[in-house]
């Protein structure tokens, strides 16, 4: 039961995403984004601890914040970029602004996959706390965060790859990063509140982009008739 919690949240905030686009992707390609996601675990692990050295010898406050933005918050936003930049920019799927939303959950839902099992079946022990309680929580709070800024990134990503404006680009690694880092700096509940901008946020966002592809649909079964 424990491992079902574990991953099905992620798996079903995908499933919303990709659902929800009216010219769906490719499923190999979504599943293939999903496990690029699920492998920067591994060096985003890496360099987070090399942060975490640096920040070994700041005041509570500078290793506070160093911990919250200059760890996780960095490196990780930084990798699952590169999946966009790097991989799915050049692939011919990729053809639309939603796709940018939907490549950029799959991505940062495949990381958040491996990151929470990671959390539930091996830190948990380390930390003394239920391995349930840790997946229930988690679930609610990490999970969404770190879709949610899927989503964010991936709307500024597609904005950028159909108008070539780099000011999206910028804000497709900005604002995740900030929002990440937010998310970490606060302790819990006030943690929660980022994920509530984040839902409202996505929100907007999604709902902008479906309906454009609601009138790209219409006008395509004109011209048909």
């Amino acid at each position: 039961m424990t491992l079902l919690i574990t991953i099905i949240p992620s798996l079903a905030l995908l499933l919303y995403f990709v659902l929800s686009d009216k010219f769906k992707e490719p499923k190999l390609t979504v599943l293939a984004v999903f496990f690029l996601g699920y492998l920067i675990c591994l060096p985003a692990g890496t360099l987070n601890d090399f942060s975490y050295k640096l920040l070994e010898d700041g005041t509570e406050l500078s290793k506070r914040l160093g911990y919250s933005f200059l760890g996780p918050a960095w490196a990780e936003e930084l990798l699952k970029f590169s999946i966009l930049y790097l991989i799915v920019l050049r692939r011919n799927e990729f053809n639309e602004p939603m796709d940018g939303i939907v490549y950029g959950v799959a991505a940062s839902l495949g990381f958040a996959t491996y990151e929470n099992y990671d959390y539930v079946f091996r830190l948990a022990e380390q930390w003394d706390l239920v391995p349930m309680d840790l997946a229930i929580w988690r679930s609610y709070s990490a999970i969404p965060m770190h879709g949610l800024n899927g989503c964010l990134m991936g709307f500024y990503f597609g904005k950028y790859a159909f108008t070539g404006d780099k000011k999206f680009l910028l804000l497709s690694l900005l604002i995740p990063f900030l929002m990440h880092g937010l998310y970490n700096f606060l302790d819990y509940p006030y943690s929660l509140l980022i994920v509530v901008i984040l839902v409202i946020y996505s929100l907007i966002l999604h709902s902008d982009l479906k309906k454009l592809q609601k009138s790209k649909k219409q006008e395509k079964e004109i011209k048909k008739i």
